[in-house]
């Protein structure tokens, strides 16, 4: 078996050991797969992606309690939002930056789209580019639509949503959109209007780590251009499903396993 034939060997092993049902108890995608309706899924989903930032345990508190003030039916109480009748449900929630009159906003904002688009998805897929390899207009295309719906949205909510053209890497976008689309037994995999190839890697400093060490990435930045370079690497190995590499990457690092010293091109300087 040549070097990379063995590197793909041993990284779709850890897809496999990672990318199991045990992996969501602990996981904000606990979160949307705790509810039947993909209409809730997908809304609950983009929230708990927003969120997904700091200590699970915290984050995980933080959308159970969003929940409960949506009377856990998250699609009807965005959809039927009024920021009159609803700002005190929403009073005092708040997760590090994120503040109560966030929440009104996005939620206003997300309300008007979704009786523009009737989903979540729909929206998504309106500004996706065939012409295009990867997911980067739609995300920067919804992004962008949550921002202008209402004219008067505060310039404070860009903070919460993340834009390729701004450099950032957009993870918790790519996240989403990857439970989205991909099906799995972690991912959920209810939409069918973006393309499972076109899917980014979600890159944040710990993937970063892990894919520098392996090779997979030579970009100092965990930025747009450097998800982009993890991703192209990643489709080297699997061209239909780039992103499953995500559960390598994220898993090594969240569970601090010591990677395979075979593969290891670039070791972490000793702190």
């Amino acid at each position: 078996m040549d070097h990379n034939t063995a590197r793909k060997a041993y990284l779709d092993g850890l897809v496999t050991k990672y990318e199991t049902q045990a992996f969501i108890q602990l996981d904000p995608i606990s979160v949307p797969h705790g509810f039947d309706d993909p209409a809730d899924q997908e809304i609950i989903g983009l929230f708990a992606a927003l969120l997904a930032w700091g200590q699970r345990k915290t984050v995980l508190s933080k959308l159970a309690d969003l929940c409960e003030r949506m009377d856990f039916k998250p699609h009807a109480f965005v959809y039927n939002f009024n920021a009159i009748q609803h700002e005190s449900v929403l009073a005092g929630f708040k997760h590090r930056t994120f503040q109560p009159s966030d929440a009104v906003w996005l939620i206003q904002n997300l309300s008007s789209i979704l009786k523009r688009y009737q989903t979540i998805e729909r929206a998504f897929a309106a500004f996706d580019d065939s012409s295009e390899p990867h997911v980067g207009p739609a995300i920067q295309g919804f992004s962008d639509l949550l921002f202008s719906i209402h004219p008067e949205t505060p310039r404070r909510l860009r903070k919460h949503l993340a834009r390729p053209s701004t450099g950032s890497a957009c993870k918790r976008l790519c996240m989403y959109l990857r439970w989205m689309v991909r099906p799995g037994p972690v991912d959920l995999g209810i939409w069918t209007q973006i393309a499972q190839h076109k899917l980014v890697l979600p890159l944040d400093v710990h993937s970063g780590r892990q894919a520098r060490a392996l090779g997979f990435l030579t970009r100092k930045q965990d930025d747009w251009r450097a998800a982009l370079e993890l991703t192209e690497a990643c489709k080297l190995l699997c061209a239909q499903d780039p992103a499953k590499y995500d559960y390598a990457f994220f898993g090594v690092g969240a569970y601090k396993e010591p990677l395979d010293a075979r593969f290891i091109v670039n070791p972490t300087p000793a702190k």
